[in-house]
């Protein structure tokens, strides 16, 4: 009879740990615990010490009938379990006791995706994350996205600064270069920043303001092009208003748009935030005017014949 029950208690021993040990297969991708992750603490054949507890800003966990906290932060959910069953064994609470781990919930690797990107986010670094899985959870990047990724790294130590990796984009995604498709922890700002814009008003198909994600493409001819072109009667100067970045003062340039559109002249850079105005050839636009009503009247008068009464 002995032998029977013994035999049944190791049976119903190993039946746990084997049903314990499913259970921590659909567990999060195991990683080392940090402040606010979500723990959920199963003890064999202890209800009272079967719960969900959040680790605090210490790093600890506490648990009912322990004297003391359990150090949490830093370790692997296997190494919380052992240290979990010590701290029982140890005060005398169980003889052997059967502990498991999970978590719930990872709170403590937060990154942040903002700026130019279809979805600005925050999620937690779960398993493997890398700089493309955090763009995709953006759900890609805005149209008027700039040229480069600004990813913040936190520190190590108090006394160091963040790191700012500067990534650009036509490596990371266009050249498939791996180096530049960095691996994230947690803590880690991901920012886009929004292409400069280049402003057009007057006499163009659409005015309005345009990105350049590369600066260097900002030019007259460039600017005209997303424009859709010149609209009718424009004169042959334009104006470029820029305002000078260190003393503030706006400046007024006159380019020779007719010569640069026949390519007797160079194509003009424009910088961010420049306005390129374009004149109406008012004089020109009368003429025009006196013109159409006169073939107007003519197409009226088809006939040939006028008759006037009085």
């Amino acid at each position: 009879m002995r032998i029977f029950l013994l035999l049944f208690a190791l049976g119903a021993s190993a039946l746990s740990a084997q049903v314990m040990d499913d259970a921590g297969k659909s567990n999060l991708p195991s990683q080392p615990i940090g402040v606010d992750d979500l723990i959920a603490v199963s003890v064999y054949r202890s209800p009272e010490l079967t719960r969900t507890v959040r680790v605090d800003s210490t790093g600890a966990i506490d648990l009912p009938l322990l004297a003391e906290p359990v150090s949490a932060a830093g370790l692997m959910p296997r190494e919380l379990e052992r240290a979990i069953a010590a701290a029982l064994k140890s005060e005398g609470i169980l003889v052997n006791p059967i502990v498991k781990v999970t978590i719930a919930e990872y709170a403590s690797r937060p990154i942040s995706v903002m700026g130019a990107v279809n979805k600005p986010l925050t999620f937690q670094a779960v398993g493997r994350v890398t700089l493309l899985d955090a763009l995709a959870k953006a759900e890609g990047l805005a149209p008027h996205a700039a040229q480069e990724i600004l990813v913040t790294v936190p520190k190590l130590d108090d006394d160091l600064k963040p790191l700012i990796r500067r990534i650009p984009i036509h490596g990371l995604i266009d050249a498939a270069n791996p180096e530049l498709n960095l691996s994230l922890n947690g803590g880690e700002e991901i920012r886009v920043p929004e292409a400069g814009r280049v402003f057009v008003v007057g006499n163009v198909k659409k005015p309005g303001a345009y990105p350049f994600p590369d600066p260097k493409d900002a030019t007259v001819l460039r600017l005209l092009a997303v424009a859709e072109g010149l609209a009718p009667y424009a004169q042959k100067q334009a104006y470029i208003y820029r305002q000078e970045a260190d003393t503030g003062v706006k400046r007024e340039i006159l380019i020779e748009l007719a010569k640069i559109m026949k390519r007797e002249a160079p194509d003009m850079p424009l910088l961010i935030n420049d306005i390129l105005y374009i004149p109406d050839n008012t004089g020109k636009r009368a003429t025009i005017s006196v013109i159409d009503r006169a073939v107007g009247f003519g197409a009226s008068t088809a006939s040939g014949v006028l008759i006037w009464r009085r």
